[in-house]
């Protein structure tokens, strides 16, 4: 299923989860536990990210060889369990780091070969230990690039001229910043990015997760003002710990409201914490939903206890 073909026939707001592969030499079992602990709430899609390597360099017989090292493989291949395990349609992150145009072409290919129908296309994180993003050579410094790529395999253009290419078939996806990407000036400046990457041929936009409703009405209402016209799904992220108020804002770039960070850092326990903070996302939650959004994609990681608290808590156990 396509999620715009979805979003264009659902009566109610769609539900999707974002998960992360496991560290390498894990076991994927945790992360099926954590996909099973909300099943019930009956989601529709369930994303899949991906990790830019990190390099190392080492000395064999003399030859210093690069060596790229990802801390969390298996995107593809967890993709493809959880579609055939669960029978619900994945989303596969797809990234520009660590990746030349070539590459990526085959990895969509292998993803077209799956059956998968749908992508997150994304720029995606510096690498591990550096401050700034840098391609591959022959790779894509921005996400708007690797749309652009995926929407001519949609028309069969490949980089090779091929006779009677086959075209694939995505539907393509991308990310938006209610408060601004982090290396952007200013938000008309991010959303001005944004619409290239849709005019690009995205389909339809995930936000990065926020904890203020107003952060997500004012950029619909400039994205909507500058001709964006498709579907935009607010990105929510479950928050029941001190550790979490901590680390969010310095991970993500997302403001920590004075009401969240008190309802979790003024408890006198963790488990008041952990009821204040899913009071407070529950809140955000319904304004989301009063406002009429397509779906809600909700970041459940690789443990799911929160997320189950903070769906029981809107729609009921």
């Amino acid at each position: 299923m396509k999620m715009t073909d979805v979003l264009a026939t659902e009566t109610k707001p769609v539900l999707s989860l974002e998960i992360t592969p496991p560290d390498r030499g894990r076991s994927v079992d945790e992360l099926f536990t954590a996909i099973e602990g909300v099943m019930e709430f009956t989601p529709k899609f369930i994303s899949v990210t991906y990790h830019q390597p990190h390099t190392v360099y080492e000395e064999v017989d003399g030859v210093i060889r690069r060596r790229p090292r990802r801390k969390k493989p298996g995107t593809v291949g967890i993709s493809a369990a959880i579609k055939n395990r669960y029978a619900v349609t994945t989303i596969p992150h797809l990234i520009c780091g660590g990746f030349d145009r070539f590459e990526t072409e085959d990895a969509l290919i292998d993803l077209h070969y799956l059956g998968m129908e749908n992508i997150l296309a994304l720029r995606g994180d510096p690498a591990p230990g550096h401050t700034r993003f840098v391609a591959e050579k022959e790779g894509h410094n921005y996400a708007s690039e690797l749309v652009t790529q995926i929407a001519a395999m949609n028309r069969g253009e490949y980089l090779d001229e091929l006779d009677n290419a086959v075209a694939t078939e995505f539907c393509i996806g991308v990310a938006a910043y209610p408060e601004k990407h982090a290396e952007a000036p200013n938000l008309d400046k991010d959303l001005a990015l944004l619409k290239h990457k849709v005019d690009s041929g995205a389909d339809f936009i995930i936000t990065q997760m926020f904890f203020k409703f107003d952060y997500f009405r004012r950029l619909v209402e400039k994205a909507r003002a500058i001709g964006i016209t498709v579907p935009i799904i607010p990105g929510v992220k479950p928050v029941t710990n001190r550790r979490q108020i901590e680390q969010i804002p310095r991970l993500f770039f997302a403001t920590m409201p004075q009401e969240l960070v008190t309802a979790v850092e003024g408890a006198k326990t963790p488990a008041q914490a952990f009821k204040g903070g899913t009071r407070y996302m529950a809140g955000l939650f319904q304004q989301l939903l009063d406002f009429g959004v397509p779906g809600i994609h909700l970041f459940i990681q690789e443990k799911s206890g929160d997320s189950h608290a903070l769906l029981s808590a809107v729609y009921g156990s």
